[in-house]
């Protein structure tokens, strides 16, 4: 599942085989077909402590003692079988069960044994501002909070001849801290965190570096929201946001913050708007949409919102009973047409 420093055994082998061919199937990327490495401007943050556990669970939706103390398996998505995880995706949320901030967190210590070392990815333009709210239910708590600006961080999505990734990591244990599958889904590759400045080709042979454009519009095309741009703080909702199709929850643990709308939401069992992919008739106007603009049917029936995008693609919040009829979004009066569809990696009980 994760190969970290000079572990490269048969299991990383074994991830990396398991993993990589629903990523060839559904990654549409460039023509090389060596694995692009897109670097992120995303932020990192350590949380370190005995204490960063229990700290963590009280704030975020999902289970962190599966990644800290290795209780429970790994998802069956992204990697399979059982064993300590390695990256956990999480949202924090407000006290009405609204989304604040998208996060990844990695796993830097070797066992439950050793002090917990846990680093947080989230949007690069709210670093300082997760940073404040982790410290402000910090109280007494035994853990330290500090970014990390010596590392860098990236995505790095497999083509056809990408080869062993993981097995790669052993040979530059220098440069490279961490290297696991994303813990959303399968088709958004591996996460790579190196030392600032290093090349991402000498941790991974033959990759490249890919323009950050291509990795947005594979996000967009997958329905993978990423940022406070796809995620309003305040506005946006985990359940609508898929985050449990994206291993981000966990309803068995206890009490967080924001956690009793999104159990009832989940007991309930009816969603009826959720973020999908969609695709423009006609590339969108660069930085002319505003936020949360308007997506209608034919008939002008209100359908949804959009949320982010570039060119063709984008991903927009829509109401579930209108997304196979024709829609429209609204821009200065101009109405342009898109056609939404359904991720083929989501669960195939998905949307009924």
């Amino acid at each position: 599942m994760l190969v970290r420093r000079a572990t490269a055994g048969a299991a990383a082998g074994a991830a990396a085989t398991t993993t990589l061919p629903g990523l060839r199937r559904l990654w549409r990327g460039g023509g090389s077909g060596a694995a692009a490495c897109f670097p992120l401007g995303r932020g990192l943050l350590a949380v370190r402590g005995a204490e960063a556990a229990i700290f963590l669970q009280g704030l975020l939706t999902n289970d962190v003692t599966r990644l800290v103390e290795g209780e429970g398996s790994t998802p069956p998505a992204p990697a399979g079988g059982a064993g300590q995880p390695r990256a956990l995706y999480a949202h924090a949320l407000n006290v009405q069960g609204r989304c604040l901030y998208d996060l990844l967190l990695y796993r830097l210590h070797e066992s439950p044994e050793e002090e917990p070392h846990i680093l947080l990815e989230c949007d690069g333009g709210v670093l300082e501002a997760v940073q404040k709210h982790l410290k402000l239910y910090k109280i007494r708590r035994k853990v330290n909070i500090a970014p990390r600006l010596d590392l860098s961080l990236w995505a790095v999505v497999p083509g056809e001849r990408a080869g062993d990734i993981a097995g790669s990591l052993a040979k530059s244990a220098e440069q490279a801290l961490l290297l696991t599958p994303d813990p959303r889904t399968e088709v958004m590759g591996w996460r790579l965190i190196t030392k600032k400045g290093a090349n991402p080709s000498e941790v991974i042979p033959g990759s490249q570096i890919g323009n950050i454009q291509d990795y947005h519009r594979h996000r967009y095309q997958q329905g993978i929201p990423e940022g406070v741009k796809d995620l309003p703080p305040g506005v946006a909702l985990p359940l609508e946001s898929n985050l449990a199709y994206m291993n981000g929850i966990s309803f068995t643990k206890g009490c967080y913050i924001g956690q009793e709308l999104t159990a009832r939401t989940h007991h309930m069992g009816v969603i009826r708007k959720r973020l999908l992919p969609v695709r423009f008739s006609a590339p969108l106007p660069k930085d002319s949409i505003p936020e949360g603009a308007e997506i209608v049917t034919e008939s002008g029936k209100p359908a949804g919102k959009f949320r982010a995008g570039g060119g063709e693609l984008g991903i927009a919040l829509l109401r579930l009973a209108n997304i196979d009829e024709p829609l429209y979004l609204n821009i200065a009066g101009d109405k342009v047409k898109l056609t939404a569809s359904t991720p083929e990696w989501w669960p195939k009980t998905a949307g009924k």
